[in-house]
């Protein structure tokens, strides 16, 4: 059950963090050149791609299972809002909020809804099952875990100032720079972390334990001469 748990959280993670990747780089390879949005890339060569990884992020969601109804029935919406996203795809060429069919309005409410639910993994699930897990240093994977969530929805709340408050020019200027692609591949960026974080992958586990040792430095210099932490053993050799 442990090693099922594991690899379903590394493939969530691995996934979000080849999505981007594989659309920006694959789309370039294949002469597609960077759309407004992840979304956009549906409606190019690169549909495979947005729609497959998007289906398999949903199930993976759904195989999950926390330590109580209310981890479940968020991993079940995040898994209902990947598929929505996947196979409601948004109007061709549009702004995400002006829609010209119920599928483009259902692929918007789809993207917020699945990014809400990460952030919740990120900023409350996955804290507390640290510490039900008792895993290492736990003080650097909670700041992990928040600072994951906090990014994604910050980058929300760039994205709904981007598509609210702007317009015109200002509007016209962001879009030049593909700032809701960047934005939306941040958010993505930022979950598939702490989703790996989660899952023990070893480069996540390398970060984590160079966190860990550049805080116990800082908090060395700041005690007192010859008082040692109550785990300092292993630096010590005892």
């Amino acid at each position: 059950m442990v090693a099922s748990y594991l690899t379903i959280r590394r493939a969530v993670g691995l996934s979000g963090l080849a999505l981007p990747v594989m659309l920006v780089g694959g789309g370039w390879l294949a002469g597609v050149p960077i759309q407004d949005n992840m979304s956009s890339y549906y409606h190019t060569p690169m549909r495979d791609v947005f729609v497959g990884t998007l289906c398999a992020i949903g199930v993976f969601l759904f195989c999950y299972r926390g330590y109580d109804w209310v981890e479940n029935w968020s991993a079940n919406v995040g898994g209902v809002s990947a598929l929505g996203i996947a196979l409601f795809p948004l109007d061709y060429a549009s702004d995400p909020l002006v829609q010209k069919s119920l599928s483009g309005y259902l692929h918007t409410v789809s993207g917020g809804v699945f990014f809400l639910t990460l952030a919740c993994y990120s900023l409350y699930h996955f804290p507390r099952d640290a510490r039900l897990e008792q895993e290492p240093h736990l003080r650097e994977r909670s700041w992990i875990y928040r600072a994951s969530g906090l990014v994604i929805l910050l980058c929300m709340v760039a994205m709904a100032a981007y598509l609210f408050l702007l317009g015109g020019r200002w509007k016209q200027w962001f879009n030049d720079f593909n700032f809701l692609l960047w934005m939306e591949s941040i958010a993505v960026w930022s979950f598939a972390a702490a989703w790996l974080a989660k899952g023990r992958v070893i480069v996540a586990e390398i970060a984590v334990d160079v966190l860990a040792y550049a805080s116990e430095l800082v908090l060395d210099d700041q005690r007192p001469d010859g008082q040692l932490p109550a785990n300092d053993g292993w630096r010590r050799g005892s």
